[in-house]
C-alpha cells in the first residue's frame, strides 16, 4: 500500500513524486518508458520560473554540468520591432535554459528515486482500481517483459501528459478550451551558435531558435493549423520558405549549417482539466494544455508539481481534508496560470500587431524596464494584467516621445494616460489586444479573475 502512485514520470510526474517522498510518503513512480530516454516532441526551454525551481530543489548545478548553456536575454523582431532584452528573474533567478528532454528528464528521476520514490519502468496502466463508491484506490496495469498488477494508494496523480489515460478513466471535464492554433516544423542545427532565444513574427508565420545540450540549436517554425494542413509534404521546403519570409538573414546561417536530426512536428489542444476527484488528481499537460508558442509546458509542469505537492502532503498529513486541499490546489493553478495562457491563445492566433500596439512596442524597446518586462511576458515573470495596465502604460509612454507620424490612437492614449482616464484607458487598450483583450477587460473592470475561469464545471 503505497501513500501516492504517480502515473507519468517526467517534467510534472518526477518532481512530484521527488517533492511528496521528500516529505517522507511512499510513492510509486510508473512510467512506460525506460530512463535514460527522449521526449521528441518536446521543444526544451524552461523559463526562469522553472530554473528557480530547479534551483530550490537541489538541480540545477546538475543541469549546468550537463553543457546546456545558459540564456539569459529572449527578443522578438516583427515588422518594425527589433527586441533582445535581458529576462526578469524569478526572486533571484533571472536566465533560462533548453536542456534534451533526455538530459532533464534523467536528472528529475534520479532526484525522484534519491529521495526514496519507487521507480517501474516499462509499465503501463490500464485501469484505476476503486471501491464501492467509485473512490480510486489504485491502478491495474501491465509491466511490458512481465505480467500485470495491481497497487493501492491513498491518491493516484496522473502525470501522464495531454491524452491522459488516468484523465479519461475518470472522465475529468475539460474547460476554458480552445482549439490546437498552431502546428510546427522544428529540427537541430549543428555549427549554429545561438546565445539566447531570438523568434521572428511576421506574415502568419512564428519561428523561434535557441542553444541545448551537445553544441545544438533548436530552430522551428509556426504555421496557424488550419494552414498548415496545406502544406506540401516536404517539411524542408515549407519551412525554410517560411523562415526566408520571417528571418532572411538567419535563414542563411541555418542553410550554411548541418541539420542534426530528423524533423518534428507537433500541436497541442488548449484546456484546463478539472484536476482532482475521490482519490485521484491531474498535474502538468494531464491537467492544463496550452499552445507551444511560448515554451511555457515544462515551467508549468515544476509550477503544477510544487503546488500539488502542498496540498497532498497538507491533505495525507491531516492539516486539512484532501478533497479542499485538492480543489484549492486546482483554483491556485489557474490563478497563477490564466494570464499567460490568454496570452499564449492571442499570441498564437499570429494576427498583425495594429499600428497603435507596435507602437507601443516599439516605445518598450527603448525602454531597458520595459523591454524586460516584455520579453517577461513570454518567460512568466511579468504578468500581462500588469504589464498591458493604464499605470504602466503611463510610465512606459512618459519615458517615449511622440514620434511624427505616431499613430492617431496612441494620441489619444497619451491624453487619456495624461488626464488619468483609467477606465477609459484600459478600455481603449482592451479593444487593441485581440483575444486577450476580453480577458484583460473583465479582470481590470472587476479587479479580479474571471471566477468561471477559475473553477471548473460540476
Amino acid at each position: 500500500m503505497y501513500d501516492v502512485i504517480v502515473v507519468g514520470a517526467r517534467c510534472a510526474g518526477s518532481p512530484t513524486a521527488m517533492l511528496l517522498a521528500r516529505e517522507g510518503f511512499k510513492v510509486l513512480l510508473l512510467d512506460r518508458a525506460a530512463f535514460p530516454s527522449d521526449s521528441p516532441v518536446s521543444t526544451h526551454l524552461v523559463h526562469p520560473p522553472g530554473i528557480r525551481r530547479l534551483r530550490d530543489w537541489g538541480l540545477l548545478d546538475e543541469l549546468h554540468a550537463s553543457g546546456c548553456p545558459p540564456i539569459r536575454e529572449y527578443g522578438l523582431k516583427t515588422g518594425s520591432v527589433d527586441l533582445m532584452a535581458p529576462l526578469p528573474p524569478d526572486e533571484d533567478v533571472d536566465l533560462a535554459y533548453a536542456p534534451r528532454r533526455v538530459v532533464l528528464d534523467q536528472i528529475l528521476v534520479n532526484a525522484a528515486v534519491q529521495a526514496g520514490a519507487e521507480l517501474r519502468e516499462n509499465v503501463s496502466v490500464q485501469e484505476l482500481v476503486t471501491d464501492q463508491h467509485g473512490t480510486v484506490i489504485g491502478v491495474r496495469g501491465q509491466a511490458r517483459d512481465g505480467g500485470p498488477f495491481t497497487e493501492h494508494a491513498r491518491l493516484v496523480i496522473g502525470a501522464d501528459g495531454t491524452r491522459s489515460k488516468v484523465a479519461r478513466l475518470v472522465d475529468a471535464p475539460i474547460y476554458n478550451t480552445r482549439p490546437a492554433l498552431l502546428s510546427s516544423w522544428w529540427t537541430y542545427w549543428d555549427g549554429l551558435p545561438v546565445d539566447n532565444v531570438p523568434t521572428w513574427r511576421d506574415n502568419h508565420r512564428y519561428a523561434f531558435a535557441w542553444p541545448t545540450n551537445d553544441g545544438l540549436t533548436l530552430v522551428g517554425v509556426a504555421w496557424r493549423t488550419d494552414v498548415f494542413k496545406r502544406l506540401a509534404g516536404d517539411p524542408s521546403a515549407s519551412y525554410f520558405s517560411a523562415l526566408g519570409e520571417v528571418a532572411p538573414e538567419f535563414v542563411e546561417r541555418v542553410r550554411a549549417s548541418t541539420q542534426a536530426e530528423r524533423w518534428l512536428t507537433g500541436s497541442v489542444p488548449n484546456f484546463f482539466r478539472r484536476s482532482s476527484g475521490p482519490g485521484w488528481a491531474l498535474v502538468g499537460d494531464a491537467s492544463y494544455s496550452r499552445d507551444p508558442c511560448t515554451a511555457s509546458g515544462i515551467t508549468e509542469a515544476f509550477r503544477g508539481a510544487e503546488y500539488l505537492a502542498e496540498a497532498v502532503r497538507d491533505g495525507l498529513s491531516g492539516r486539512r481534508q484532501l478533497a479542499e486541499a485538492l480543489v484549492a490546489y486546482e483554483r491556485r493553478r489557474n490563478t497563477t496560470s490564466l494570464p499567460y495562457y490568454e496570452y499564449t491563445c492571442d499570441f498564437a492566433a499570429l494576427r498583425p500587431y495594429p499600428a497603435d500596439v507596435v507602437a507601443i512596442i516599439e516605445a518598450a524597446t527603448r525602454s531597458p524596464k520595459h523591454a524586460s518586462d516584455l520579453v517577461g511576458l513570454f518567460g512568466q515573470t511579468a504578468s500581462p494584467v500588469d504589464f498591458f495596465g493604464s499605470a504602466n502604460m503611463r510610465e512606459l509612454l512618459a519615458d517615449s516621445a511622440r514620434g511624427p507620424a505616431e499613430p492617431w490612437r496612441l494620441s489619444v492614449l497619451r491624453w487619456m494616460l495624461a488626464r488619468r482616464l483609467d477606465p477609459l484607458t484600459n478600455r481603449l487598450i482592451a479593444n487593441r489586444l485581440g483575444e486577450l483583450g476580453p480577458f484583460l477587460k473583465t479582470v481590470w473592470g472587476s479587479g479580479r479573475l474571471p471566477e468561471a475561469s477559475l473553477t471548473p464545471p460540476g
